[in-house]
């Protein structure tokens, strides 16, 4: 049976904003990561999963909800035990010049968290320099170079190179690929995947970029205003979304071999704010499966097939999973 890396328990994030207001970004979220397993959270812009990230890490504080990683509770961890933490838990950024100081060679950038994990002498964290940046497919003689003397596909691996330099169990990857052009996306998503059976990485993917999903994540969790509303095996949940939503974003990836198109399903509407969710379920202003018990409460999520769950009160009728078989993709 896989080890459980990370564990994330009904995790909450609100932030106030002007008078009595909140945005209710993460509403009880919960999944975890197994070692050597790539998770994605998949969602539109402004479903909260970059935000859940950045609470795994401690970026922000959590408002709610427990943390876990390896056994450790980070939602409660104090500033010395995070800076112990930090070497075995890093993060790969979505623009990768931003990320990077322009001011310093490509040597300190890579040097700084292991110089700040504090474990190297110089002449080893010159070494250790040197040797990511080969495992990355940049070569040593890029140290003494600055940012913008590469390219944004060159500058992502700078990154992935200082996230891996401290040798950690997990990444958390924020769209490393979205401002990249298409055929340097699929050279940095070959290289993580290369990276993670060398290193035995375990990723959390967050990712709105579906065919880089489907490519290299073992595990998909889709996300609709701060919750979770379907989870499950990659290509099943592919192959076959059971969520409304799930199947309304699936069915608008292009694939270059049209047999994997699925039906278009479409919402009506556009995504309401976070900080006025709807009552209910909070698609159901859009969901053509919509009924009555929709605007009255939240489903809970339920395993509607192994390892799938699915938070959503008509999706084993829609797919006729209680006569055994599975419906198409329409509405």
């Amino acid at each position: 049976m896989a080890e459980r890396l990370l564990e994330v328990t009904n995790l909450v994030k609100h932030f106030p904003v002007g008078h009595r207001r909140t945005v209710k970004a993460i509403n009880d979220v919960s999944f975890h990561i197994d070692r050597g397993e790539t998770l994605a959270l998949v969602g539109e812009s402004g479903s909260g999963k970059t935000t859940v990230g950045r609470c795994i890490l401690r970026l922000i504080e959590p408002t709610q909800g427990r943390i876990t990683f390896a056994g450790a509770q980070v939602d409660t961890m104090s500033a010395d035990q995070l800076r112990a933490l930090r070497p075995r838990v890093q993060m790969v950024f979505q623009e990768p010049y931003d990320s990077l100081n322009p001011r310093m060679r490509i040597r300190k950038i890579v040097e700084e968290p292991i110089f700040l994990a504090g474990e190297m002498t110089p002449a080893q964290r010159h070494d250790r320099v040197a040797e990511v940046l080969e495992m990355v497919r940049l070569g040593a003689d890029a140290m003494d170079k600055y940012p913008h003397q590469f390219s944004a596909g060159e500058q992502q691996r700078i990154g992935i190179a200082r996230a891996i330099a401290t040798q950690p169990e997990l990444v958390v990857l924020d769209e490393p690929t979205s401002a990249l052009d298409v055929s340097v996306r699929a050279e940095i998503l070959d290289l993580l995947t290369d990276l993670q059976e060398d290193l035995a990485l375990s990723y959390l993917l967050i990712s709105h970029d579906l065919t880089a999903v489907r490519r290299v994540c073992h595990r998909v969790a889709i996300m609709y205003l701060g919750k979770i509303v379907e989870r499950g095996d990659s290509d099943e949940l592919f192959e076959q979304p059971l969520h409304p939503y799930s199947r309304a974003l699936l069915s608008s990836v292009l694939y270059p071999d049209p047999s994997e198109q699925l039906s278009r399903f479409l919402l009506s509407g556009e995504i309401p704010s976070p900080i006025d969710l709807p009552p209910g379920c909070h698609l159901h202003g859009r969901c053509p499966w919509a009924v009555d018990a929709c605007n009255d409460a939240y489903p809970d999520a339920e395993e509607l097939l192994p390892g799938r769950q699915v938070a959503c009160f008509r999706a084993r009728e829609k797919n006729d999973l209680n006569g055994g078989g599975a419906a198409g993709q329409g509405a």
